[in-house]
């Protein structure tokens, strides 16, 4: 037994892995990392993985990235981390600042990780209302159909991806769920169904959640900017406040620095993680508007301050990492030089799946920004995606798809020879695979 054979055995024996069924692991080795460095991952036998999902969707700029590694190095030697109750430190209060004008909102309130995010704004919405009317119905939060916000209870509860939530039923707060358009013919009717159900329930809804344009987990569905920007429209004349969880769609994802920022609408809670750190550690932030903030100003005795906190809340790690990677975002002209790279990762794919989409194995080839998809119809022993994610390790690529949904999603610094050699891995990926 080599080094990397130990160390998976050593894996099995004491860890439980995300989102896995265990069992696979018996006869389907746990892959140990060595070290990364721009888009690949390398393991204890020096074999190289492109990262084409970027570590799912956090890392932007690559691997052990010069710039932000150094910024980090240089934060280790003043501070680590100190509570953010009572203390703070330059690199939130710069963050803070920079979030804000980027977002035009006005207030940061952090948190480490996107479920605890969506959490926090489902909490703040409700206290607000709460400290508006303590009388108030608005106990509901509405949401889109296969819409996917995390796994903590709450963030389950107002999410609609049956795989995650079906077997806590029990557990979840009650949410209403509006249908999105699958399409644009299908806009009209969305809006219809949701102006029936606020007629119904605006009384009782303290919030309307999204995934602006693009729901991620439920298989890279993209939605149309003009149904959001009016479902918004409908919810703000009922006083229903707007959550956007950019968590996965935000810091140039789906074109833009935000996705928000193709609906022109802005939200009164907006979720942040993921690739706000670029990859290195785990950060989030909700940020809204000094409306809501002042609600909850008053002398401690009144009883208004949002008493939600966690133990490493604003890390100035963190934040330095964050910090460096809008830095990169600022001085290389990221979301301009990335249209070009997007349109070239795209027309490359149209090009090479020309095949098969006329054979009807793939359909639907699609992308928003930086993100890829499409669906797959081949008939394998072990379902789909276990299929592709295999053969996928054994040609130095990382995929994991979603069901039958194959995506990108790499880092913005993949070169055009990269992008050229992962697309030829996935169509001999596909070819084999139709061969059985």
């Amino acid at each position: 037994m080599n080094f990397q054979e130990n160390l998976a055995a050593l894996d099995l024996e004491y860890l439980w892995h995300p989102c896995s069924q265990m069992q696979e692991h018996q006869n389907f080795p746990i892959i140990p990392i060595k070290k990364a460095q721009g888009i690949y991952l390398y393991d204890f036998n020096g074999n190289a993985y492109m990262d084409l999902i970027s570590s799912w969707w956090v890392n932007l700029f690559g691997h052990n990235n010069a710039y932000i590694s150094q910024q980090l190095k240089n934060q280790i030697d003043n501070l680590e981390h100190v509570l953010l109750a009572s203390f703070s430190h330059k690199p939130i209060i710069t963050l803070s600042q920079r979030l804000c004008q980027l977002t035009h909102m006005d207030k940061c309130f952090y948190a480490d990780n996107g479920s605890s995010c969506i959490e926090i704004a489902l909490k703040m919405s409700y206290h607000a209302h709460f400290l508006k009317n303590q009388t108030s119905r608005k106990r509901l939060f509405l949401s889109l159909s296969n819409s996917y916000h995390g796994e903590t209870l709450g963030a389950l509860s107002v999410g609609d991806v049956k795989l995650y939530k079906d077997t806590y039923t029990l557990l979840l707060l009650k949410n209403l769920t509006t249908p999105v358009p699958k399409n644009d013919n299908e806009i009209e009717n969305s809006l219809n169904a949701l102006k029936r159900l606020l007629d119904k329930h605006h009384e009782e809804i303290c919030a309307f959640i999204a995934e602006p344009l693009l729901q991620c987990a439920g298989n890279m569905h993209i939605y149309s900017a003009k149904y959001l920007k009016q479902a918004v429209l409908l919810c703000k004349q009922k006083n229903i406040h707007i959550i956007f969880d950019e968590i996965a769609t935000g810091f140039g994802r789906t074109g833009s620095m935000f996705a928000f920022e193709q609906c022109e609408i802005e939200p009164d809670f907006l979720c942040l993680s993921k690739g706000i750190s670029g990859g290195y550690l785990p950060l989030s932030a909700l940020l809204t508007h000094n409306e809501i903030y002042n609600q909850f100003y008053a002398p401690y005795e009144e009883n208004k301050a949002f008493l939600h906190s966690h133990s490493y809340t604003g890390n100035a790690l963190a934040c330095a990492c964050a910090n460096a990677t809008l830095d990169i975002f600022e001085k290389e002209n990221v979301i301009e030089k990335n249209k070009a790279l997007s349109g070239f990762i795209f027309n490359a794919l149209q090009n090479a799946l020309k095949p098969l989409i006329e054979q009807q194995v793939v359909s639907d080839l699609r992308h928003l920004g930086m993100v890829f998809a499409f669906e797959v119809f081949i008939q394998t022993k072990e379902r789909l995606s276990l299929a592709v994610f295999k053969k996928a390790l054994t040609k130095g690529l990382l995929l994991r798809p979603l069901n039958n949904t194959i995506y990108l999603m790499p880092p913005y610094i993949i070169t055009h020879e990269e992008i050229k050699k992962a697309i030829v891995g996935l169509v001999e990926i596909l070819d084999e695979l139709k061969k059985g």
